[in-house]
């Protein structure tokens, strides 16, 4: 375990064979970063809690709606300055690209070059497959210009592996102290990302930075 909070999840599941009422209350953590705290490098039981869960969802979910007012013209910005772009999930294909065109009204589908998901690879995140095979389609190199966003640690080790720039989407608002104990830096949990950002906002002010030639001395 990364923390002792997480040794409290993995006992209190062991003892009541279901998430803490809180955990399912603030709805704040990826169900990704819960399989690797409760099966660990048991993929078999990851696998088939993946499909479990994509038989589940796929009988409730519906509405979608942008995580922020401004994610739109965000993804619009970087159309104009000839990023390329995608947008990668754990979910089911079927499902992501159900998601991907009820966000406004489909307004969203021209805004991204590839779309990966977790029945295209053999691994799901935080293995590097999704990252891997969405530069493939891009027909591009892993390098630190790469970036990836991602709102779980499990987003932040799959970019580390890949060889791409780890974004840490900080969109539930957690402290600093509470991400130095998700992101310990330690020798069992070495992958720390190289920024965060607590919204779309920062994130384009980030790459607008990026962009931007080094001021003459």
């Amino acid at each position: 375990a990364r923390s002792v909070e997480d040794a409290r999840l993995l006992q209190y599941v062991r003892q009541h064979e279901r998430l803490h009422p809180k955990i399912s209350s603030d709805r704040r953590s990826s169900r990704t970063d819960i399989f690797e705290i409760l099966f660990g490098a048991d993929e078999d039981a990851k696998r088939r809690a993946h499909a479990i869960f994509d038989r589940a969802y796929g009988k409730r979910f519906g509405a979608v709606r942008p995580m922020e007012a401004s994610i739109t013209a965000v993804l619009e910005d970087f159309r104009a300055l000839g990023l390329r772009t995608g947008v990668l999930s754990n979910r089911r294909r079927e499902y992501m690209a159900h998601e991907l065109w009820a966000v406004e009204d489909g307004r969203w589908v021209a805004l991204f070059d590839t779309m990966i998901c977790g029945d295209d690879v053999a691994r799901r995140k935080p293995a590097p497959d999704l990252i891997l095979k969405a530069l493939d389609s891009l027909e591009a190199q892993a390098s630190p210009q790469c970036w990836y966003l991602g709102d779980s640690t499990t987003d932040i080790i799959a970019a580390k592996q890949a060889g791409v720039t780890a974004l840490f989407y900080n969109g539930a608002g957690w402290d600093q102290a509470w991400l130095d104990k998700i992101f310990p830096g330690s020798a069992r949990h070495p992958h720390r990302p190289d920024a965060v950002v607590a919204s779309f906002t920062e994130l384009r002010a980030l790459v607008r930075q990026f962009l931007s030639p080094p001021a003459r001395s």
